[in-house]
């Protein structure tokens, strides 16, 4: 199952007490103080991991919690550090601050193997052996550990990926996602039928490759929440090239995509720079001796009012298809060259 947004509470281990002792050895009447400091509690620290898509988990486990330091003890010993608790989280998570009413963000995971430290460990006490001093050499004072930190953390997930897929309600995207990776999203002839973003990967040789996410249908209203539009639309921030998949059927397609243009700028106006595709998708439902005059009025549309070239395609005859992986793909080099 994807979730992406969860809630969860992080807090970090106290730090272990300073200890009061003092030498007591054979012919050592008065031994000097030598009462240990406590360990330092653990930390609770955030990991991204490539491997990992969904915040499911966090649906289940709400509370991450660091271990304790231990108390000093004498012989002037140290405490054992607590050990820290490392949260594995997918990659394009951004994390939020909520506790008592906040809404501040702290941390974006982007990177395999980032570390970020969410809540930090208390600090252990002092032992008595740290405050003796030339007038008073048998101290009785200590300090205990300090509380280690507590956060209460708003999760949101925005899908990492090189292309993002985008269209109406059964425009066929999730049947192009399949026809051209491993993908096996959700098919049927309804509208609605993705519920939840599907990555593939598309292999274009041997050796190069992207990342292709099916971002569920949006309609018109959708920078509103219209349909669930603000769940989709944020997965589509993060990825660096946009698809757009317009349905040839479609009574106005021109008018399609400028409804689908509109709702992007709506959320985000910086989705407007991005770099983008636009494919006729279903060719093959159009009869042939009707394809080519209605093609051509399209096209002319598009490329008059717009300035934009189309390319055609069907996910069920293939037609296309290659020219289409290729096309994205030295968009997606063209982009990590400017990154």
């Amino acid at each position: 199952m994807f979730i992406d947004f969860a809630r969860i509470k992080v807090e970090a281990g106290k730090g272990g007490n300073g200890c009061i002792s003092f030498r007591r050895e054979k012919f050592v009447p008065k031994g000097g103080p030598d009462g240990g400091d406590g360990g330092d509690g653990g930390s609770v620290i955030a990991v991204g991991n490539e491997n990992i898509n969904t915040l499911i988990k966090f649906r289940y486990s709400k509370l991450y919690k660091g271990d304790n330091g231990k108390h000093g003890s004498g012989n002037n010993k140290t405490g054992r550090t607590g050990v820290n608790t490392y949260i594995q989280f997918p990659l394009g998570t951004e994390i939020y601050d909520i506790t008592e009413g906040k809404h501040e963000k702290i941390a974006e995971i982007t990177q395999n193997g980032q570390e970020v430290i969410l809540a930090k460990g208390g600090l252990g006490g002092k032992g008595n052996s740290r405050f003796a001093t030339s007038t008073n050499q048998a101290p009785r004072k200590s300090y205990p550990g300090r509380k280690g930190g507590y956060l209460e953390l708003e999760l949101v997930l925005k899908l990492m990926a090189d292309v993002g897929l985008v269209g109406f309600p059964n425009a066929g995207k999730s049947t192009l996602l399949s026809s051209i990776s491993s993908a096996h999203p959700k098919i049927a002839n309804y509208e609605f039928t993705t519920l939840e973003p599907s990555l593939g990967v598309i292999n274009v040789n041997d050796y190069d490759s992207y990342v292709m996410a099916d971002i569920p249908g949006i309609i018109e209203g959708a920078h509103d929440g219209k349909g669930l539009g603000l769940q989709f639309l944020r997965h589509i921030q993060r990825t660096k090239t946009l698809l757009f998949l317009i349905d040839v059927n479609s009574n106005e397609p021109f008018k399609d995509y400028q409804t689908l243009k509109k709702e992007l700028h709506l959320y985000d106006p910086y989705l407007d720079s991005k770099y983008h595709v636009i494919a006729l998708s279903k060719i093959d439902t159009i009869p042939e001796d009707d394809r080519d005059e209605m093609l051509s009025m399209i096209r002319k549309e598009f490329e008059e009012k717009l300035q934009e070239s189309i390319i055609v395609i069907s996910a069920i005859t293939g037609t296309n298809l290659n020219k289409l992986k290729k096309q994205l793909h030295q968009i997606v080099l063209k982009e990590n060259e400017e990154d």
